[in-house]
């Protein structure tokens, strides 16, 4: 008997994944564990381990759909068994693919095509959905189905025949495919939209307001460089890391930025600091977390954000390690931003953007005029919950722990 391969519940609150590449297709042999596709939430990418053995014998999905987890995928078993019960829709396509005899391949003549397109023939959502995604017109199809309606087998049909094909793209229009020529229409990934929505409700719903500060970056600067002189883990310790480990001993102090929004009456506090760390991926922007940032020492705090940024630039972090952040820091300065306005991760009350060094001049202890190394941080907070001076506070002790950086690790 046929088993069916469902979409994987990746995490508590997923509801559904989208389809990334197949990597076996139908009529191929397939062992348990096997990866049958990849597959994205709007947080990660997977990878679909097959849970059966045999010969794929129907895919339901192709790459680039939204399916809801629990739904079955593709169906594997012995090489000519029948599935079709296995389908999504298989209750809806009862009717319609009763067994009757199957018509030979149609021949399209062209003459009747014109007449046939546009027409208001009946046809089945699954239909419907083949013929929008192979990119054909289905009413080129020869209807089978009860009260002539066209089914997914007449679309299949339509789709293996080259004279079809050849009318199809006749029928487009020269200019119309010089447009399109000019430019590309990318359906959002699901990161990507997550990314999307989560921004805008940001903006939309928080009272956000930046500081921008700067200060000397000389004595991290010169710590930095004793660190690569010892070499070894110490020598991969970066500055972004540096000033990790300086927020996480800060927001002690500064609770209201350690904290969480309920609604527009409750703030949480943590007594720990979860550091969210912002990273770059080609799927899109991501922000683990590193838990207890607070009780961490440099080193380790320096391993746990490479650890998770490889993990998610890989595409297989645990959703698990993608929420549960009281803070987080967005590093922009290797790109050489000066400064920006980053957006607040809810329900989060604060972020902070991390920015380039550049020279700076100010008075000498002589009266001369001098340059020194200055880093700019850019503080972003919801102003329901910490208003101006608590924060511009909050930032003006970050800078003096950065100042003084070795007695920082001294406490």
């Amino acid at each position: 008997m046929a088993n069916a391969v469902i979409m994987p519940k990746a995490g508590i609150t997923v509801e559904s994944c989208i389809i990334g590449t197949w990597e076996k297709k139908v009529g191929d042999e397939v062992n348990v564990e096997d990866v049958l596709f990849t597959y994205e939430t709007d947080k990660a990418s997977f990878e679909c381990e097959s849970t059966a053995q045999g010969t794929l014998l129907e895919i339901f999905f192709e790459d680039g759909d939204e399916v809801p987890c629990l739904v079955n995928v593709c169906a594997i078993g012995t090489k000519g068994e029948d599935c079709s019960a296995l389908r999504p829709d298989a209750a809806n396509d009862t009717v319609e693919e009763a067994p009757q005899e199957k018509p030979e391949a149609p021949v399209v003549n062209i003459a009747e095509t014109t007449a046939v397109q546009g027409s208001a023939t009946a046809i089945s959502p699954r239909a419907k959905k083949l013929a929008e995604r192979a990119g054909i017109d289905a009413s080129l199809a020869t209807p089978t189905g009860p009260n002539g309606r066209i089914i997914e087998r007449d679309v299949r049909e339509i789709m293996n025949n080259a004279t079809a094909k050849a009318v199809v793209q006749d029928a487009v229009p020269a200019k119309a495919v010089e447009v399109a020529e000019e430019y590309e229409d990318i359906k959002f990934s699901g990161i990507r939209r997550a990314i999307s929505e989560s921004m805008h409700k940001s903006l939309s719903t928080i009272a956000q307001l930046t500081h921008n500060t700067s200060f000397d970056a000389s004595a991290i600067l010169a710590y930095r460089k004793q660190l690569k002189a010892i070499g070894g883990d110490y020598a991969g310790i970066t500055l972004g890391d540096i000033v990790l480990y300086a927020v996480s001993r800060t927001l002690l102090n500064h609770p209201d930025l350690n904290a969480n929004m309920l609604d527009n009456n409750t703030i949480r506090r943590f007594k720990h600091v979860n550091l969210g760390v912002a990273v770059d991926t080609p799927r899109g922007l991501m922000v683990p977390t590193i838990f207890h940032a607070d009780e961490m020492s440099l080193l380790e705090i320096s391993k746990a954000t490479k650890e998770l940024a490889a993990q998610c630039r890989e595409g297989n972090i645990s959703p698990d390690k993608l929420s549960g952040g009281t803070f987080t820091v967005s590093n922009l300065g290797s790109l050489g931003v000066e400064s920006f306005t980053p957006v607040i991760n809810p329900p989060q009350t604060g972020i902070l953007g991390v920015c380039n060094i550049v020279d700076k001049v100010r008075k000498g202890a002589d009266g001369e005029i001098e340059l020194y190394s200055a880093m700019g941080l850019s503080l972003t907070y919801d102003h329901r919950a910490v208003d101006g001076s608590p924060a511009a506070r909050f930032q003006k002790e970050l800078g003096e722990n950065l100042e003084n950086f070795t007695v920082l690790l001294a406490l």
